[in-house]
């Protein structure tokens, strides 16, 4: 089935949903409803003495399947501002849509599901119920949603709809999904203690528990030494800087509504940073440059705030704190910036290579492009958009990689490069991003002296090399369904003594452990031996080491792994030998 007719049916949805609802509950004030990529939702206030649960989701189905039976047409109208507000004028939300579309001086257009129930729609939708698969869809589930996203603004009921062609495509989708949920970071995160929220610290804001500490610190020492490797100069800068940093930069007035209230201090206003390339910008200007000098490739893993949405707030891929593995690179012109550009996309592929992701499958990249015409968001500078523009796709195409052109995608101050990745419930975000910006030297006056001895206006080419580690970390635990490889599993090996006359030589077997930098943990708890290994699958540990009789006997362990099942009686030093080995290969 083509994507404009599904879409058509998955529109159509959304409205018999909304006569379901307003079958069952009359006085019901509904919203919108829109399509997703895989179904339609519709926002609904019920009001406040109603409760619509996940219980009553199969009996508004049901009514759905009835409407679509007795085959109704849907028919269009257009009527008058006058005439919208006579049909919907109990519904506030339904006005204040309409007065929307008044401004807009557009068309108003409402649409009939047979002769009794009509919605405020720009459609489109199918001519007739019959062309919806009455055995292709089903409601999911029910969530809460502040009216135009903002939490200033009534709570709605949200419920959600998946819909496609047949009952197979349906039925392949759900099985998709349940498996989807067993990779979810959000289920794993809590099942193996890797992180928290809390709301007396406040929505979107992460606790790293001491299991997602360590893994997110070894995330941290992986990326910092590579980069040194790599030829990156790492600094300190300030999680917080006056407001006139961000009126200079321009980020200010472009991104205000996303960042978080300025806080006066003394005479001065200041702001949690939602960005660090102004802080480096100040590391660049500290002294006068050379062209010798260039490129410059100032790093580090700077703590961000943004303020987002509730609505758009998603366990650890979408917060409002997060921790960015940030450069900016100072280029002295064109050549060098393609050049540094390149070497950044190395860099990103060879941290993907050793997280195990393959390009093209796991992720792919997106050429974000800016609008010449929109001055109030992109930077003016026709000629500088159309060489950074070229740059990144010449970039592109030398490396002979598949990249899509997104349009109106780009920063403010320059097209960039985004590697995009899909979570496990199949929403694409961007996890790293590579960007030319010709704007920010201007703002800045950041200049470097060339080889005739004349200040000249470089070009910063931003980079993430493995994005925030929030997201990331998102990313690896759905990709791993939580089996992290050894050299990032929070506990590399458990050691179980299986009686208390093993625990002495368990002990030392631990402590050896630790001593070799190997994440060990003893588990002398009262439990049985069977018991205890449930455990340590339970918390996807890579190995576990078995102590009875005979390894106290021979100075021994036997050696088990998650996957490859039991390895054997092996010695201590092989032991050590082994698991360093594999750690050292980030294996």
């Amino acid at each position: 089935m083509q994507h404009e007719t599904l879409s058509k049916i998955r529109h159509s949805l959304a409205h018999i949903l909304l006569q379901a609802v307003k079958h069952s509950y009359p006085h019901a004030h509904p919203t919108i409803g829109p399509v997703t990529d895989n179904g339609f939702y519709y926002d609904i206030d019920f009001g406040s003495d109603i409760k619509v649960g996940a219980d009553d989701l199969k009996k508004l189905e049901a009514t759905m399947h009835e409407i679509i039976k007795r085959h109704l047409p849907f028919t269009v109208e257009t009527v008058t501002a006058d005439q919208a507000r006579g049909m919907f004028s109990t519904n506030p939300y339904k006005l204040e849509i309409i007065e929307s579309i008044v401004k807009t001086e557009s068309d108003i257009t409402v649409y009939r599901t047979g002769e009794d129930f009509v919605d405020l729609c720009e459609g489109p939708h199918v001519a007739n119920t019959r062309e919806i698969p009455v055995d292709g869809f089903a409601l999911t589930h029910i969530a809460g949603a502040y009216w135009r996203g903002d939490e200033k603004n009534a709570m709605l009921t949200r419920i959600y709809g998946i819909a496609f062609s047949s009952k197979e495509e349906l039925d392949a989708y759900t099985t998709q999904q349940e498996e989807a949920k067993k990779r979810d970071h959000r289920i794993l995160g809590k099942q193996l203690d890797l992180f928290t929220f809390s709301p007396l610290v406040g929505s979107g804001l992460p606790i790293w528990l001491p299991r997602g500490a360590t893994i997110r610190r070894e995330l941290e020492r992986f990326i910092v030494d590579t980069e040194l490797k790599w030829g990156y100069l790492h600094v300190y800068t300030p999680d917080i800087a006056k407001l006139d940093l961000y009126k200079t930069s321009g980020h200010y007035p472009y991104y205000k509504d996303s960042m978080y209230a300025p806080i006066k201090i003394d005479d001065d206003e200041f702001m949690l940073r939602p960005m660090t390339c102004p802080h480096h910008f100040q590391v660049y200007s500290d002294s006068p440059k050379s062209y010798k000098q260039l490129p410059m490739r100032i790093a580090e893993l700077a703590k961000l705030y943004r303020y987002e949405a509730s609505g758009e707030l998603s366990g650890l891929v979408r917060v409002r704190g997060f921790c960015l593995a940030d450069a900016h690179i100072i280029c002295a012109g064109t050549n060098q910036a393609k050049d540094e550009v390149a070497k950044a996309l190395d860099l990103i592929e060879h941290v993907s290579d050793i997280f195990g992701l393959t390009k093209g499958n796991d992720y792919w990249y997106r050429l974000s492009l800016g609008d010449r015409n929109n001055a109030e968001k992109y930077y003016k500078n026709d000629d500088a958009w159309d060489t950074g523009e070229h740059v990144l796709r010449e970039v592109l195409k030398e490396r002979e990689v598949k990249f899509i052109e997104a349009q109106h995608e780009a920063a403010f101050y320059g097209p960039k490069i985004d590697v995009q990745m899909k979570d496990v419930r199949g929403k694409e975000n961007t996890a790293f991003t590579v960007q030319y910006d010709f704007c920010m030297p201007d703002r800045f006056n950041l200049t470097y002296t060339d080889s005739e001895g004349k200040d000249v206006r470089p070009i910063v080419v931003h980079r993430s090399s493995i994005g925030a580690i929030e997201r990331v970390m998102a990313f690896l635990i759905e990709h791993y369904a939580g089996n992290f490889p050894l050299w990032l599993s929070p506990i590399q090996i458990t050691v179980l003594p299986i009686a208390d006359a093993h625990k002495a030589y368990a002990s030392t077997i631990y402590t050896t452990l630790i001593d070799a930098d190997i994440r060990a943990e003893l588990d002398d708890s009262k439990e049985g031996l069977g018991k205890k290994i449930r455990n340590t699958r339970e918390m996807k540990t890579p190995y576990w080491a078995v102590i009875g009789d005979a390894e106290v006997t021979n100075g021994t362990v036997t050696l088990e792994h998650r996957t490859l099942g039991k390895i054997g009686e092996i010695q201590l030093e092989d032991l050590v030998s082994r698991l360093s080995t594999e750690i050292k290969g980030k294996q």
